[in-house]
């Protein structure tokens, strides 16, 4: 499904070179969760960006579906991170002069979709979310918990062949991140969806399939973590 192939991204600071990654290899499979666990700078979030087309490496291989995302002009990776690909990030990024509705709606319409059917498919993932009596409510209305949740409707609408999560608890208090730790844990489809979530939090990674951790730009572990109360409910 996604695959980084003893990739390197190196980025310059005036002066200054850092080495955010340094010769990953990572395959993610389809309908697999799994977390990236590592500090502030350790390279998790740039090794999301590369597995999600955001960023491309400096030198080694990123592969979306087997397709090589430094070989692809930006037109089509813009293209597959619109449609192929939703995301979800600590801070939400909500458009605060667009209802919850419009928010999820956007991606949709950005690819030239109908306002009818936009708004359709919005309502329709606003409802997966638990969300279908808030639609036409603004941000500012809506508790952290149901901004997330929003942000995860819009990262579903395009019904994406991957999630990817950059600390998508951080600002979110225990319940609220339950809540949307459960949401996350339901998402992986066989044989369709696979999830990635980069966290620095032990208890969100242990929702995965697997935990890679990251330290200095290496991945320094990997495991498997035992069944956590979150899968076990989503599991009944």
């Amino acid at each position: 499904m996604m695959e980084l192939i003893d990739v390197t991204k190196v980025y310059q600071q005036g002066r200054r070179t850092v080495h955010a990654v340094r010769g990953v290899s990572l395959r993610v499979e389809t309908g697999e969760f799994v977390s990236i666990m590592g500090p502030s700078g350790s390279g998790k979030s740039t090794l999301m960006h590369l597995l999600g087309a955001l960023d491309t490496p400096t030198t080694g291989r990123a592969l979306f579906a087997g397709e090589d995302l430094r070989a692809m002009s930006d037109r089509r990776r813009s293209f597959i991170r619109r449609t192929r690909i939703g995301f979800v990030f600590q801070f939400f990024n909500l458009l605060p002069t667009l209802t919850a509705a419009e928010n999820v709606a956007l991606p949709l319409l950005l690819g030239g979709e109908s306002r009818r059917v936009a708004r359709r498919r919005a309502e329709a993932s606003l409802e997966r979310v638990g969300l279908s009596h808030r639609g036409d409510h603004f941000p500012e209305e809506l508790s952290g918990g149901e901004m997330q949740r929003v942000a995860v409707a819009r990262a579903l609408v395009t019904e994406p062949e991957a999630i990817l999560c950059d600390e998508p608890t951080g600002n979110l208090d225990s319940a609220n991140a339950r809540v949307i730790l459960e949401l996350l844990r339901r998402l992986p489809e066989a044989g369709r969806r696979s999830v990635v979530m980069v966290t620095h939090a032990p208890e969100a990674a242990a929702v995965g399939d697997r935990i890679i951790h990251i330290s200095d730009g290496l991945i320094t572990a990997e495991e498997v973590p035992a069944p956590t109360a979150t899968q076990q409910a989503v599991a009944v």
